[in-house]
């Protein structure tokens, strides 16, 4: 039930002031977030790769209001592209993209978010990196494909994150399931309603493992979102069944779950993991999202609200 009122909270202005506000918010969202600044991401960009686990960096910032916020969100991520390039990290790091902190849902928003991102692959490129694309609510898939197919012309490895609990994705990774393609399937982090997505966990984890079979049986690279021990024994057992080699795919994480498990799989099971490392100071929407998707975040955050109370 708090699931539902979590993500209702993540869109809320009041909740917003109210929780970035509390003074012991700030040590719980630094499990999640790896800092406000780009100097405190590329601290955690080499820590993690000190232990073997690769990188996808996302600058938080989403739902803005004007073309101005667009081209800052842009630039961020133009800033964080020339800072792995002189650090000689592109072959660690990639950059996930939110199309939304790049116009998408504005007037003529299509083209503003297209040329945005554009502009950062383009970056990426250069140091030899990537882009994958986020995906958000069920309303922007359609957009967030069009300007994937658009980005692939000039950028073949750009990569696009799908969700197993919206109806329409088996039917998705089918299509996206191509040579060069890459893709993340995550389980899904946002508010949606019955008439477009599984409401129940059962029918989330069972869309997932029928997703991951045709992503595992397919001929892109997989991107196996989860921290599931389930799923990452089924991505496993897959990835034997179809031949796959351990550079042929890879499990990704967010930053400050399951820490540990991210360093095993990469020392002892020689699999490659990226953590998905948030930084900036829009944390408040992805902050929330991830004490939705895990009870066990909402205990942590609210164990430490109330002992500093």
């Amino acid at each position: 039930m708090l699931t539902p009122l979590l993500l209702t909270a993540s869109r809320s202005e009041l909740m917003r002031r109210f929780v970035s506000g509390a003074p012991v918010t700030r040590p719980v969202v630094d499990r999640f977030i790896a800092g406000d600044a780009l100097a405190e991401a590329l601290a955690s960009v080499r820590t993690l790769a000190s232990q073997g686990v690769d990188v996808t960096l996302d600058h938080l910032g989403e739902d803005i209001t004007e073309p101005a916020q667009a081209r800052r969100n842009r630039d961020s991520y133009l800033a964080l592209l020339a800072a792995l390039g002189g650090e000689g990290l592109g072959d660690r790091a990639e950059v996930s993209v939110k199309l939304s902190a790049f116009g998408q849902s504005l007037p003529d928003g299509h083209r503003l978010a297209l040329d945005g991102v554009r502009a950062v692959c383009e970056a990426a490129a250069a140091i030899g990196t990537t882009v994958t694309l986020d995906m958000e609510d069920h309303t922007t898939v359609d957009s967030t494909l069009a300007i994937l197919a658009e980005l692939r012309r000039d950028f073949p490895r750009t990569g696009v994150a799908v969700q197993a609990a919206l109806f329409r994705t088996e039917q998705d990774v089918r299509a996206l399931a191509l040579p060069g393609s890459r893709v993340r399937l995550v389980k899904g982090a946002y508010k949606e309603p019955a008439s477009v997505a599984h409401q129940r966990k059962e029918d989330v984890d069972r869309a997932y493992a029928r997703c991951l079979n045709v992503l595992m049986a397919g001929d892109g690279y997989p991107m196996v979102g989860s921290h599931d021990p389930r799923i990452i024994d089924l991505a496993l057992r897959l990835a034997e069944r179809y031949g796959r080699g351990p550079d042929s795919y890879e499990f990704q994480m967010l930053y400050g779950i399951r820490d540990a498990e991210q360093r095993r799989l990469a020392a002892e099971e020689h699999r490659r993991v990226r953590a998905y490392v948030p930084y900036g100071s829009d944390w408040y929407g992805y902050f929330m999202r991830r004490l939705a998707e895990r009870p066990a975040n909402l205990v942590f955050f609210l164990r430490s609200f109330l002992i500093r109370r």
